[in-house]
This record gives structure tokens, sequence and C-alpha cells, in this order.
């Protein structure tokens, strides 16, 4: 059996983009069952010199749509950085979710071995399309849908481990 970098990829962005939707619906119904705003949770940090939830959730979302732009060889939609409430991300993420859901397999034909430059702060980084991948598209994506949950986790929102899987019923066996 073969295994498409496409697959791999859509599949992974898929489940992380997910994990942030879950990870915002629990947040908000969280604030709203102690009376407090949702919202205040857009701003919140894990420490003064990280990004807040809000750039965490738009680094993701930068993350999951470059990816597949430049796995895929396409154009990824633009997506202003302007997010002010939680509805505002969970929208952010379900485009985003729509846009990897959206590109073809097709498109990634050839990408294991395309060429993947782009700038990175004031670095230019260089890869194969799958040392991209696996070394860079992934991890960041990860790290950044990681620590929304940990914002998240740390201002009180009640999550664990099965949160951030965000398993289905469908995984469920019963013995």
């Amino acid at each position: 059996m073969s295994l498409s970098i496409h697959h791999v990829t859509a599949t992974a962005l898929t489940r992380g983009l997910q994990t942030l939707s879950a990870l915002l619906d629990k947040a908000d119904a969280h604030a709203r069952a102690a009376g407090s705003d949702p919202d205040a949770f857009v701003q919140a940090r894990l420490y003064e010199d990280m990004l807040p939830l809000a750039g965490q959730i738009q680094r993701a979302s930068d993350a999951a749509r470059g990816a597949m732009a430049r796995l895929g060889g396409v154009t990824a939609p633009s997506m202003a950085d302007d997010e002010t409430t939680l509805a505002q991300l969970r929208d952010r993420v379900a485009r985003t979710l729509d846009y990897v859901r959206g590109v073809p397999a097709e498109a990634f034909e050839g990408a294991e071995t395309r060429e993947v430059v782009f700038a990175a702060g004031p670095l230019t980084l260089g890869f194969s399309g799958l040392d991209y991948l696996l070394e860079f598209a992934l991890p960041n994506f990860q790290f950044h849908v990681v620590t929304a949950y940990d914002i998240l986790r740390h201002h009180g929102v009640p999550l664990g481990k099965r949160d951030y899987l965000n398993l289905g019923a469908e995984r469920v066996r019963t013995a």
C-alpha cells in the first residue's frame, strides 16, 4: 500500500484544525458557564513575550494554508490577522479547513521532490517537498495547535489529553 504526500498532509492538517475548532468551542462553553466573557481568551498568553491565542490560531492557519499551497503548487487564500472574538477565530479555522479539504490530490503530483523555498523571518529556507512537510510544515503547525491548547488550559479551560487528541466517537471501541 502506498501512502501519498497529499493524504498525509491533508489528514494531519484536518485533524489539527478540527482540534482547534473543538478547543475554541470548549473555551466558549467554559466561559459562558462561568459567567465570563469568552472573548477574553483571544488575547490570553502563556507568557508576555509569546503570541496570544489569536496569534497562535492565525499562525496555525497560515501554516496549514502554506503547506497545502507550497506542496500543491497552488495559491493559498489570504487572510487578515484581525480576529478579535472567539467566533471570528472559529470562522478562520473553518475557512482554513475548507481550503485544506479543497486542494485536490492531483495538485500534489511530484510534491515529494518539489523544491520548496520560502522566507522565514530573516532566513530563506529550502527543502524538498517531503523534507519540508516532515521537518518544517507539520512541526510548525503542531507547535501552534498545542500552544493554543496550552493557553486555554493555563487560563482555566478544563482540557485534557483527549481534547487535544480530539478522538471522535468512531474511534471508540467497546469490549
